[in-house]
Order: C-alpha cells, then sequence, then structure tokens
C-alpha cells in the first residue's frame, strides 16, 4: 500500500484523483495551499484563477471532499512565499514589458516544491504526491 498525498484545490479533478487513489486501496492525505495573504488583490471582490478572496470556499470544498473520503486534511499557509515568488516576479516581469505566466512559477516553485516540502516538514510521511493535473507520457521509438 502506497502512502500518498494528493494537493486537493477543492475543484472536481484533484477530488476524483483523490478518490480514486483511495479506491485503488492506497492511503491518501489531503493538502491544501493557502495563497492569498488576505489584503492583496486586483480590486473588486471576485478572485481571478485561484488567487483572491474566494480561497476560503475552496479551501472549505477540498476539507468537505476529504472529510466524505474520510482522509486527513491539511492546510499550510504558503501566502508569503507565494507573494515573493509569483507576485513579485509577475509584477517585476510585467512593468519590464514582458507577458510572465504565474502558473509557470506557482507549479515549480510553490505547488510541486514548497507544498511539498511543507508537508514533509511537518511530519507527514508519503511515497508519492499526487494533484488533479493529469499528463500523457508517450514514449517516441524512433
Amino acid at each position: 500500500m502506497k502512502k500518498i498525498v494528493v494537493a486537493m484545490s477543492g475543484g472536481v479533478d484533484s477530488s476524483v484523483a483523490a478518490a480514486l487513489l483511495k479506491d485503488q486501496g492506497n492511503t491518501i492525505i489531503g493538502v491544501t495551499m493557502k495563497i492569498w495573504d488576505g489584503k492583496s488583490s486586483s480590486g473588486g471582490t471576485s478572485r481571478h484563477g485561484c488567487y483572491g478572496p474566494g480561497e476560503e470556499d475552496d479551501i472549505e470544498d477540498a476539507r468537505k471532499v476529504a472529510r466524505i473520503l474520510g482522509i486527513p486534511f491539511y492546510v499550510f499557509d504558503l501566502s508569503q512565499k507565494y507573494k515573493t515568488q509569483v507576485l513579485d516576479y509577475f509584477c517585476h516581469e510585467y512593468l519590464s514589458g514582458r507577458t510572465p505566466n504565474p502558473c509557470i512559477k506557482c507549479n515549480h516553485q510553490i505547488k510541486f516544491d514548497a507544498l511539498v516540502t511543507k508537508a514533509r516538514d511537518s511530519g507527514i510521511e508519503f511515497d508519492y504526491f499526487a494533484t488533479g493535473h493529469y499528463a500523457q507520457v508517450e514514449y517516441d521509438q524512433t
């Protein structure tokens, strides 16, 4: 049996990933990252993408799914790292006349690095880390 941490966003993809992995007999631990600092916003009350005032609703949705699945669930505050590694980068690049992609920075430095590190540092032991993202891996023999 494998111990798998699943990054749960509160959405369908990560919820289904957690359910499928659990159905396969794995031990699942749900985690999510809090990235909104509660103050920074582009204005208004709506959220743009994964960042903004709707984050608490998403976290609560992930918590409900974890409860239904009967798995432990943890929330890790990565808002400061997100600000310095994603938001500050985005602003700098944009003001320099470039078109930055914050998702590339976030996936690489926050979701698949800081979140994994935070889970391990908090004492959670696991063999694998999963998300609701998917990939098709093919091997070209030519």
